[in-house]
């Protein structure tokens, strides 16, 4: 493969740049800049040159094939982080024959395609460049680590050793096989099945964390809800006034409460309106409403009409400056900020419940290869239980559930997806 090179820290001004090289002609093009290369892994001070002229001081790291992140020969030029310094470094770069511009996650589909990396390692690196929240950076270097990965390759190595065993079954079907490897086989399978079916009953959890939370606030018309969005968000993110029907349209505000990622919607009021325009902001507001995972009634104590509370939502008496505290439930002014901190921790309190037991599985490819495996799982313990004439339906099953597991670390299947994971992902990633 040709040799590859781009910024891999983030642009515009900083204390110190980081340039990686990769590929079989990087040590070359490192020694063409800077002489001497020091050894794999060992950090030196040296003048980036080229044809006489001094460019930077630079520390350069090198990485051996077998060292590196991608699998291959690996410069790494710690330039100082000036503008003109680091287009200075890329155009020198870019005069050395064989060498080329990486494209976007070109760095880490290296690395996936030389075995350094699975394919969930690869999401969960995508998920913990995106991480916003103490939360979704947790979990994502849970994935990034490789647990997913371990966990597949668990299974796999239980469900390979019951294929086996139903397989020898099948080779020696015209004589005596003394040992019944039923029972072993049923074992296995359950094992994995468990298994299995905890990572998917943690899914939910696990796509709370990684999408975020969305709360709606929702009430009458003039209720307060655009100043409750504003106080928590600490800025003017929605329009305020005295006429009520100001809000038409559903505003999102994303932020971080308690470590979770929770999305605000300051929506319509609810009344019933003749107003045309009004009337579709009421009903995009009662579709969001229906599709949160929480919603805030933000009233006055008089009934919200078009929509009733559920019994997990946060019903509460809004402009607590105006009215004053009460004694029945939670009160709030956005205005003042009386009762903001309660709010804060309540839905804190109703996110954390929410992600508690997340598992491993955070995509809805993940979900989709775990499902394909159940239904294969439950299908070959029916044909091993059905008796020895069943045992190649059985064998088959398993494999079919050997491919879909297979299918989650990327070992097959996965061509198609390759060009969309990776557009995600930055120059110098």
């Amino acid at each position: 493969m040709d040799t590859i090179y781009a910024l891999a820290s983030a642009r515009g001004k900083s204390g110190v740049a980081v340039i990686r090289i990769s590929g079989s002609a990087a040590f070359d093009a490192g020694r063409s800049l800077v002489g001497v290369l020091p050894q794999p892994r060992r950090a030196a001070l040296r003048k980036i040159v080229e044809e006489g002229e001094i460019l930077d001081e630079a520390i350069v790291l090198c990485f051996a094939a077998d060292g590196s992140f991608t699998g291959e020969e690996t410069v790494e030029l710690h330039t100082h982080g000036a503008t003109a310094t680091v287009a200075a470094v890329l155009a020198a770069l870019s005069r050395i024959n064989g060498l080329r511009l990486a494209e976007a996650g070109e760095f880490t589909r290296r690395a996936l395609e030389n075995g350094r990396v699975d394919l969930a390692q690869v999401e969960g690196l995508s998920d913990l460049i995106e991480a916003e929240t103490e939360a979704q950076r947790r979990q994502a270097l849970r994935v990034f680590s490789g647990k997913v990965g371990a966990k597949a390759e668990d299974w796999r190595s239980n469900l390979i050793r019951a294929a086996a065993l139903i397989e020898a079954t099948i080779d020696f079907a015209d004589e005596d096989v003394p040992v019944n490897v039923a029972p072993e086989v049923l074992t296995l399978v359950s094992e994995v099945d468990r298994d299995l079916k905890a990572q998917l009953a943690g899914y939910g959890a696990a796509e709370v964390i990684r999408e975020g939370f969305e709360v709606a606030i929702v009430g009458r018309p003039n209720a307060g809800k655009s100043t409750l969005l504003n106080a928590l968000a600490g800025r003017e993110a929605a329009i305020t006034s005295e006429h009520a029907g100001t809000t038409r349209d559903v505003i999102e505000v994303r932020m971080d409460l308690g470590g979770f990622a929770v999305t605000l919607l300051d929506t319509a009021g609810l009344r019933e309106t003749e107003d045309v325009v009004e009337g579709i902001g009421i009903e995009r507001a009662l579709q969001r409403a229906e599709l949160a995972d929480l919603r805030v009634f933000l009233g006055d104590g008089a009934e919200t009409p078009l929509l009733q509370p559920r019994a997990d939502d946060i019903v509460l008496r809004g402009k607590a400056d105006l009215h004053g505290a009460v004694t029945d439930g939670l009160s709030v002014s956005g205005k003042t900020g009386q009762g903001l901190d309660r709010l804060i921790e309540e839905i804190g309190r109703r996110a954390a419940e929410r992600a508690s037991g997340a598992g491993l599985i955070t995509r809805e490819r993940h979900r989709t290869a775990i499902s394909r495996a159940l239904v294969a799982l439950e299908s070959a313990a029916i044909e091993v239980k059905s008796g020895p004439d069943r045992a190649e339906l059985a064998a088959e099953d398993l494999r079919r559930a050997i491919r879909a597991l297979d299918s989650l670390v990327g070992r097959v299947d996965v061509e198609d997806l390759l060009d969309q994971i990776f557009a995600s992902f930055c120059i110098g990633k």
